[in-house]
């Protein structure tokens, strides 16, 4: 084989390999999974949510996180408490996540369903997970703040290498936190 033979087989090899190497969808959970974790055997109902336009720019406004879909993936429990489907960006990719709200608004629980990027996935380790656990705006948070909305590196540690997975999930939080809060503690 010459060297220009050598060199285009390189080149093709390479061009069939960079695609597997950047689509990396890892799928952790299934929603029942997540819903068993995060309730347990606790039933609920699925609950059609669809936000008004003012309702999201005011979710936007005391949250600080813009909303993208107007429609919520959601359940309720028995007792008041939620559990919502959600997408935040990672870097490039969307994250698959659920959510439980407890029927006060603070955070139950949350769990990694789908994670799309090559690093970062350390947003999955159950003890940053837990900084999230019983917050909700005004609560204290593990730092000893009392924010309106949550802050990375204020509020939330942040996790070296997955620095934007990780704003993104706080932002992710603040949005449903405050969703719970303008709406949902209403239906």
């Amino acid at each position: 084989m010459n060297r220009s033979h050598f060199i285009k087989a390189i080149i093709l090899a390479t061009g069939l390999l960079l695609p597997t190497l950047f689509a990396q969808a890892e799928t952790f959970l299934t929603v029942d999974q997540a819903r068993g974790i995060i309730w347990g055997d606790q039933q609920v109902k699925p609950a059609k949510v669809t936000l008004t336009k003012d309702q999201a720019k005011a979710i936007r406004k005391a949250s600080k996180v813009r909303v993208r879909n107007l429609d919520i993936n959601a359940w309720r429990t028995a007792d008041g408490g939620w559990f919502i489907l959600d997408q935040v960006i990672g870097k490039h990719e969307n994250i698959d996540l659920a959510v439980g709200l407890n029927a006060d608004g603070s955070v139950r629980g949350i769990e990694v369903l789908t994670y799309r990027e090559t690093y970062g996935h350390e947003v999955r380790n159950p003890k940053w997970r837990a900084q999230f656990t019983n917050w909700k705006p005004g609560a204290k948070t593990p730092q000893g703040t009392s924010p309106d909305y949550l802050k990375l590196r204020r509020d939330i540690q942040n996790i070296s290498g997955a620095t934007l997975s990780c704003r993104h999930l706080t932002d992710g939080i603040n949005r449903l936190t405050h969703t719970w809060e303008l709406v949902l503690r209403h239906l």
